[in-house]
């Protein structure tokens, strides 16, 4: 929301360019504001969530360790498992 580009003096187009600023900062702060207060919040169901995912990615990333923590002999092995299925 640009106005004043181009009209009249370049004070004035300063300053209707500085005004829609405003009004444009103020607007924008009024919605965030409305939108971030939201009484159906609850903190401890948010905790809860937040928690249990956290737990499951720590489970999964335990997982993926005990997968693909190899050793140079058995990242070998996987390959050569891997060329002589293919052919």
């Amino acid at each position: 929301m640009i106005i004043g580009f181009g009209i009249g003096s370049p004070l004035t187009a300063i300053l209707m360019l500085i005004i829609t600023s405003l009004l444009s900062f103020y607007i924008f702060k009024a919605f965030k504001k409305r939108e971030g207060h939201n009484s159906d919040f609850d903190e401890l169901e948010y905790r809860k969530k937040r928690r249990e995912f956290y737990y499951y990615q720590r489970q999964k990333a335990r997982e993926m360790a005990k997968k693909y923590d190899l050793t140079d002999e058995e990242i070998e092995q996987i390959i050569n498992d891997e060329i002589n299925d293919r052919w």
